[in-house]
């Protein structure tokens, strides 16, 4: 989505406010599309004298496979992000403002790339999540299994005889 801010940035105290839908089902994570829902997008831009301050809240249903056992997590994420957007930049390196070029603002990138930060690194479907045995490939949280963990590796085994 587009937004034209002219009007709020051109008037103090002038607001917009949006409400819509965003398509991430093509975006790829760990070699998975997890978005099973439309992300939801609500909120508002304000002219505060100069600046104008964006606030969004959004939320979408995530499934994703378990990094350590490979089930299938499902979840629904939340979550609101602020930006303060000025119409140009004194310090290019400035982080902590978003310029909005010819007033005109991508919300869809913007909020696209929020997600995509404020998502996890690794996903788990618990904590303590036991993985899969490297042995026989058994999920360790439904229970232990029966292979030999300790196996000597043979390269080393010729150190293991000047040891006995």
């Amino acid at each position: 989505m587009l937004l034209d801010l002219k009007k709020v940035f051109s008037n103090v105290g002038e607001s917009y406010s949006f409400d819509y839908k965003m398509d991430l089902s093509s975006t790829d994570i760990n070699g998975f599309n997890p978005f099973v829902s439309p992300v939801s997008v609500k909120g508002t831009v304000k002219n505060h004298d100069g600046f104008a301050q964006l606030d969004t809240e959004v939320s979408f249903d995530f499934s994703i496979p378990c990094d350590r056992c490979t089930r299938q997590i499902n979840k629904c994420y939340n979550y609101t992000f602020s930006h303060v957007l000025v119409l140009s930049l004194e310090n290019e390196d400035d982080g902590n403002f978003i310029q909005v070029t010819n007033y005109k603002l991508d919300l869809d990138e913007l909020t696209r790339a929020d997600i995509l930060l404020e998502l996890p690194t690794k996903y788990l479907c618990s904590e303590d999540c036991k993985g899969l045995c490297p042995v026989c490939g058994k999920n360790l949280n439904d229970g232990t299994c029966n292979c030999d963990l300790h196996q000597i590796d043979p390269r080393l085994e010729a150190l293991k005889k000047l040891i006995d």
